[in-house]
């Protein structure tokens, strides 16, 4: 069986669905009951904990009920759109279970897919949209202040959820419910207009291309100057005081972007294979096995990442630890005394240099 790619959501096309024992291609059975069984226990799981995390990330941010600075405007529209994304986990959980029989119609059809794809592009620009605001901080440090505004900032969430949601549209339009009858299923199938290779070379821009090539060359040019920065700061830090700089910010910054890498990397390398394949670059059984059964488990890492972020963006900063015992502070108001303005601003200049 071949598999559709995880930004169309991992439901198969209907040119795709035909398992090893209806073709020649016989020797990936195993790799599939594999797939049958293991699949949707690995998807909940993953689906509970970015439920736990990202959900508790919103509550440490919005609860107090105060005015979000600049970076919890964007770590917060981070952990909603992770959150959004993993509502629809279980949807594909019952779906391989199910061996790609689809039994929820065509509304959901479209609906889950369509949501999905739209936030899993939301998350990674939105992964652009804060390095470039930290490159900003740690960088121009003196100018940073006066470009990082609120307004600014949600202007720019709000430009990166409704470019989400535009490139989405392709898959609420041609998303749609067709019977298999060979394979006795009604699969959630992409339907193209017409099997043509302008449609594969079409999504495989907007795929490879708009959702994961662009946006790592931003996060990378970002960062190395980053790193550039804080190397040079290390050096002034050395000279004065001849002992070296405290690493957590570069070491905050490698854990992004390696992560980033590890999540997003298999998925979308499968998937141009995939592009390969459909436009009959490469030919047989093999590539067809390799690509799609790659595709089906490179998902489960890029799906990872929705819970990777929490900890990664908001649990190893100071920031959010002092936002967890404000939380706590808010809760249980005679714990202890409110936390003043000052000390507050330190602890956000902390969250962007430690």
């Amino acid at each position: 069986m071949a598999s559709q790619s995880l930004l169309e959501f991992p439901f198969p096309n209907q040119s795709q669905l035909f398992p090893p024992n209806t073709t020649s291609c016989e020797n990936a059975q195993g790799a599939w009951d594999l797939l049958h069984r293991v699949g949707p226990t690995l998807i909940i799981t993953i689906c509970f904990f970015g439920l736990l995390g990202n959900f508790f990330v919103l509550s440490v941010f919005l609860l107090p009920r105060r005015r979000l600075n600049v970076a919890e405007i964007y770590l917060a529209n981070l952990a909603a759109s992770d959150l959004v994304f993993v509502l629809g986990l279980p949807f594909w959980a019952e779906n391989i279970w199910n061996e790609f029989n689809w039994p929820f119609g065509v509304v959901l059809c479209r609906v889950v897919n369509g949501v999905i794809k739209a936030n899993l592009f939301i998350s990674i620009f939105l992964m652009v949209a804060i390095s470039q605001d930290r490159y900003h901080v740690l960088v121009y440090p003196l100018a940073s202040w006066r470009r990082r505004r609120r307004l600014q900032a949600q202007a720019t969430c709000a430009l990166i959820w409704a470019v989400g949601v535009l490139l989405s549209v392709p898959t609420f339009l041609l998303r749609t419910v067709n019977d298999i009858p060979d394979l006795n299923i009604s699969a959630c199938v992409l339907q193209f207009p017409h099997e043509t290779w302008a449609w594969h070379v079409a999504r495989m821009v907007e795929l490879n291309v708009l959702g994961f090539l662009l946006p790592l060359a931003a996060i990378v040019f970002f960062n190395y100057h980053i790193l550039a920065s804080l190397r040079r700061r290390a050096e002034v830090h050395r000279m004065r005081r001849g002992e070296p700089m405290n690493s957590k910010t570069t070491a905050l910054i490698l854990t992004l972007v390696i992560t980033f890498l590890v999540c997003w990397t298999p998925y979308h390398f499968f998937a141009f294979l995939d592009f390969l394949f459909r436009v009959q670059v490469l030919h047989g059984c093999f590539w067809e096995d390799f690509s799609d059964l790659g595709l089906q488990y490179a998902n489960f890492f890029a799906f990872i990442n929705s819970c990777l972020n929490p900890v990664i963006y908001v649990f190893m900063g100071r920031l959010f630890r002092t936002k967890v015992w404000e939380l706590y502070k808010w809760c249980t108001p005679g714990s202890a005394a409110p936390m003043s303005p000052t000390h507050r601003k330190e602890i956000l200049q902390l969250f962007w240099r430690n």
